[in-house]
């Protein structure tokens, strides 16, 4: 309840964890869940944080194993959790002006060894530039996307239609994350 107030006043990463960690010591799983990935979402590179949800998932009762990805999107997607939107946004502001230095000395020093070392640098540091502002954006776009959730009810059926007559597929259960493609009234495609 102590953290669930706190929430009013503001939100971090912390208080999130907390909060999952409450949950999940009084074996609310779905919450422990849905509280461990917002504070995901605010630090990705946190490791407690990610090692607290892999064990709530072992808890599941749905043991989905995700399909396998190119080593090169999965050092990508690990290189890019190793810090927040607010974090790469900082290292992008950073070799922007390490840029704006390299040019400077580019542009009035009268050494050519110099023009050619500050240009090579500048070059490097612009390319980085453009490299941590995409990791920003796309640490922003992951933060402010509402297209996923978990499911917090102990079971629900999954139908083919969005009405109750629809045909079963399949059954969810509690703390399962899903990624919505659509909403029809209170039916969501997943």
């Amino acid at each position: 309840d102590y953290y669930e107030t706190l929430l009013e006043e503001g939100v971090s990463d912390e208080l999130y964890y907390n909060l999952g960690n409450s949950y999940f010591k009084m074996d609310n799983i779905g919450k422990a869940i849905l509280n461990y990935e917002r504070a995901l979402l605010l630090n990705p590179g946190n490791n407690d944080i990610q090692a607290n949800l892999v064990i709530s998932r072992s808890k599941t009762v749905d043991k989905v194993e995700p399909l396998p990805e190119l080593f090169f999107i999965s050092w990508t997607k690990a290189l890019m959790n190793q810090s927040s939107a607010d974090g790469w946004a900082k290292w992008a502001i950073s070799f922007f002006i390490l840029f704006l230095v390299c040019s400077f000395i580019y542009v009035f020093s009268k050494q050519i060894l110099i023009k050619k070392i500050s240009f090579g640098l500048g070059i490097l540091f612009i390319c980085f530039t453009l490299g941590t502002h995409a990791f920003a954006r796309h640490q922003k776009k992951v933060l402010l996307s509402r297209d996923t959730a978990i499911v917090m009810t102990p079971s629900v059926t999954i139908r083919s239609t969005p009405s109750e007559s629809g045909t079963a597929l399949f059954i969810l259960h509690e703390g399962r994350k899903v990624g919505i493609k659509d909403t029809v009234g209170e039916w969501k495609e997943i």
